[in-house]
């Protein structure tokens, strides 16, 4: 075979390839590659880790955790995982381009519906737990009811990343009653995520209520509730990173928040 020959052959073999590995992709969710939080553009992605962090007990800490240490610079932005998955990606996005790192609370109806944002999740160094399997009032149903919804969407974190997550958290409640924190604790949970600030993003009040519904309150440990889902999210978050960095506060996960 002639050179010229060789070389028209390996263009047609890595074109067909290229073409077979697109088609295998069809159907399937689209898992964006994430740089490493705080990574330059044009940097490697993070490598997707082998075992997906599992849930740890903090000593001294209570079954219910609002907020991390006061003393250190840190703080946790947390995401009820629901709602638009392209939504949900832009937020993620945003925060990896500013460094931050977050944690995100999935509903298991969710991860049925989108299961490949459970790795994009992880994908991007963030944290990743269990926000109840359909999003109903939780402290209203009896211990055992209470832990088979927390243990169904336990169930598909565990299919989908090889753990349960690293928290869970009760849904349509800041509190978890006596029963849920004992259902939780049942199905793997040391701690019980709350917070201590409310960002009321889910009334759609705008962007700038959003900003000043955080900071107000915001001090060193704090732990926000913020949500996936409304565009007035996705408008806030920068503002509210920059907010924070000019006030010398970091983004962490609450793993991170908390260690």
């Amino acid at each position: 075979m002639k050179p010229t020959d060789r070389r028209g052959a390996l263009r047609v073999g890595a074109a067909a390839a290229l073409a077979g590995a697109l088609a295998t992709g069809c159907g399937t969710e689209p898992r964006p590659a994430a740089r490493r939080p705080g990574a330059a553009p044009g940097t490697a992605p993070a490598a997707a880790p082998a075992v997906a962090p599992v849930p740890r007990r903090f000593p001294g800490r209570p079954a219910e955790i609002a907020h991390g240490p006061r003393d250190r610079p840190r703080v946790a932005l947390t995401f009820h995982g629901q709602g638009d998955p392209a939504l949900a990606r832009t937020l993620l996005g945003q925060a990896e381009k500013a460094g931050a790192r977050v944690t995100v609370l999935a509903v298991g109806s969710w991860l049925d519906e989108h299961p490949g944002m459970a790795r994009r999740v992880l994908d991007g160094g963030h944290d990743l737990g269990n926000h109840t399997q359909r999003h109903t009032d939780i402290n209203t149903m009896t211990e055992a009811e209470a832990h088979a919804e927390i243990e169904a969407c336990a169930t598909r974190l565990r299919r989908l990343t090889g753990s349960v997550g690293t928290w869970f958290r009760p849904s349509r409640t800041q509190h978890a009653s006596p029963a849920v924190l004992r259902a939780a604790h049942r199905a793997g949970y040391p701690h019980t995520l709350s917070y201590d600030v409310d960002s009321l993003d889910f009334t759609s009040p705008g962007a700038t209520a959003i900003v000043r519904n955080v900071t107000g309150p915001l001090r060193p440990g704090s732990v926000v509730s913020l949500h996936f889902g409304y565009p007035d999210t996705a408008a806030a978050l920068p503002l509210l990173l920059a907010d924070l960095d000019r006030r010398g506060l970091r983004a962490v996960t609450t793993t991170e928040l908390l260690t």
